[in-house]
């Protein structure tokens, strides 16, 4: 899905927020992987977001992909999300993992950028940008769209919400760029999943480590 060359692109040369937002979805992936156990993490699931193989780019590649090809405003990336945490809340069974981050990544960002932007391009180009077939994109948007019941608007209080957990995330990789959580220190219970995300609901006015735990909370399988 994308080349060496994707693989290498330096951080310079996208926008901040989609080197902090890859890094925290990055995380929660591995830590859902490694909690669904080795041996049980397969597709075995009804969502349209769940690929039947991993796909072979990480999560930071196919960002830095997006960003560069897209050609969206970085709010955009602060809206998707947003609605990537909306999508999460209604449906508890979806995990972000391996199989379904990059589906999801792709689908959050095409709708913001349809909300957000005024000129944007089409599904068909997106659908490139993004690895998977027309008729693949189509039906992942529009499962995305009842997914979370058309909420698409974003007040400026919640945008600034998300902002400022966005922050704290970019505040801890810059001060602790290994040790944020060890994996040691990550003994989920068997089936149980990580939450990448934080309630729209939730007050704002938690401190930046009580942030970054809200954002480890659990969801039950």
């Amino acid at each position: 899905m994308g080349s060496a060359e994707e693989e290498d692109l330096p951080a310079t040369d996208m926008p901040r927020v989609v080197g902090v937002l890859s890094a925290l979805l990055e995380r929660v992936t591995e830590r859902n992987d490694a909690a669904t156990g080795p041996g049980a993490l397969e597709p075995a699931s009804g969502s349209a977001f769940r690929a039947m193989t991993k796909p072979g780019i990480s999560v930071r590649a196919y960002m830095a992909r997006i960003a560069r090809f897209a050609g969206c405003s970085p709010a955009c990336f602060v809206v998707g999300y947003i609605y990537l945490d909306r999508l999460l809340r209604r449906r508890r069974a979806l995990a972000v993992d391996s199989y379904s981050v990059h589906r999801l990544l792709i689908t959050t960002v095409l709708s913001a950028v349809k909300f957000m932007d005024d000129i944007c391009y089409n599904n068909a180009y997106f659908a490139k940008v993004g690895g998977i077939s027309l008729p693949e994109m189509n039906y992942l948007e529009v499962d995305f769209l009842f997914g979370v019941g058309f909420d698409l608007n974003v007040s400026p209080e919640t945008f600034g919400h998300y902002c400022a957990i966005l922050q704290s995330e970019m505040l801890c990789l810059e001060l602790e760029p290994e040790s944020l959580l060890p994996p040691t220190a990550v003994a989920a219970a068997p089936g149980s999943r990580m939450h990448c995300c934080l309630s729209e609901d939730d007050g704002t006015s938690a401190t930046t480590s009580s942030s970054n735990s809200t954002q480890q909370q659990q969801l039950a399988a």
